[in-house]
């Protein structure tokens, strides 16, 4: 292998951050097509890469295998013709053609092989492939079984559970909590899902971070407003050895899961979902049982003071006259008759 063939190889494995099983030249068209195209394949985990050449560093198409409902031949192997395959997608149905019927078997092999997890028996292959396919199913299962999704936030509560379990918890216990290293506006949630969130809510935002359907895959789901209107648009992120490697026409990798959403923000020219939870600001004071009265006691009568009347002056003066002048021969007798007065009439007699 030339070095420039090993770059080139690097740089595939660093794009797409996946394993290669099986290369080789092919024929893709859609079914509505006319006419084939021809590309340089490369069968990657379970999803197929195709290149404008052998040269080419940066795929310009890819098809997720993991979508395949059937893949039918269109003649039989022992025909010494071209074979052509119809793989039916979940959305879409391509058809994929090869030079001779050996060549087309083993794509078949493998095809079948990463998408199933293991080999049909089919087949038709000489040993020495029989046994690269062997081995190339070996490490699809090592590397199935040692990737797992980014650690998942509590789905929003206004979502329907994915589990009926009685010990699962509600999204409600733990409404704040964000996974370490992880954005406000990531989320366990569905494509579907996702944009039925945004449609709902867009003045929370346009950005959600969410799983994939496929292992150590993330997916990118924004609402983007343009001329016709808003659009939705999907995007998937593979975690590499390197970083984050964002799958457009030409990749673009970044070394961190907030690099990732900045690179959108910036080129969607819009910013991330956020919810923000509705909070109280008064606090009601609960009623008092009925066993209890809270009716205000009625305050007690305090009887007033009996008083005497306070004289006039003029009743003060007339008085002060009359205890100081009194009229000829007549004397002021206490009514009391106490020895005072004994005494009063004792003096008058001398």
């Amino acid at each position: 292998m030339s070095a420039h063939s090993r770059v080139v190889n690097k740089r595939r494995e660093t794009i797409t951050a996946l394993p290669l099983y099986y290369s080789g030249q092919l024929l893709k068209k859609n079914t509505s097509e006319k006419d084939f195209k021809s590309y340089y394949g490369e069968l990657r985990g379970a999803t197929l890469f195709l290149y404008d050449d052998e040269s080419k560093d940066t795929y310009i198409e890819k098809l997720d295998l993991e979508q395949l409902t059937s893949m039918v031949s269109n003649c039989p192997y022992h025909r010494q013709t071209p074979t052509i395959f119809t793989l039916s997608l979940r959305t879409e149905e391509v058809q994929l053609k090869m030079d001779n019927p050996y060549t087309g078997e083993e794509w078949r092999a493998y095809i079948l092989t990463m998408v199933k997890k293991k080999i049909p028996g089919d087949l038709q292959l000489l040993p020495g492939p029989m046994i690269l396919l062997l081995d190339a199913l070996a490490r699809e299962k090592a590397r199935n079984s040692t990737e797992s999704h980014p650690p998942l936030p509590p789905r929003p509560s206004f979502l329907p559970s994915t589990t009926s379990s009685p010990s699962s918890q509600p999204a409600d216990d733990h409404p704040d909590y964000i996974p370490p290293d992880q954005p406000a506006c990531f989320f366990d949630v569905t494509r579907q899902e996702a944009e039925r969130m945004l449609e709902a809510n867009p003045e929370y935002g346009g950005i959600i971070l969410r799983p994939s359907s496929l292992n150590n895959i993330y997916a990118v789901t924004i609402r983007q407003l343009t001329p016709r209107g808003p659009v939705m648009k999907n995007y998937r992120v593979a975690c590499t050895n390197s970083g984050y490697a964002i799958e457009l026409l030409t990749p673009v990798t970044v070394s961190s899961i907030d690099e990732v959403l900045k690179f959108f923000i910036e080129k969607s020219q819009s910013r991330p979902y956020e919810t923000s939870e509705p909070y109280d600001f008064l606090i009601e004071v609960p009623p008092a049982p009925k066993c209890i009265s809270i009716t205000s006691p009625k305050p007690k009568t305090v009887p007033k003071a009996e008083v005497a009347p306070m004289l006039r002056p003029q009743i003060q003066k007339e008085r002060k006259l009359f205890l100081i002048k009194p009229e000829e021969n007549e004397y002021v007798v206490p009514e009391d008759h106490s020895s005072d007065y004994q005494n009063l009439r004792l003096g008058e007699n001398e």
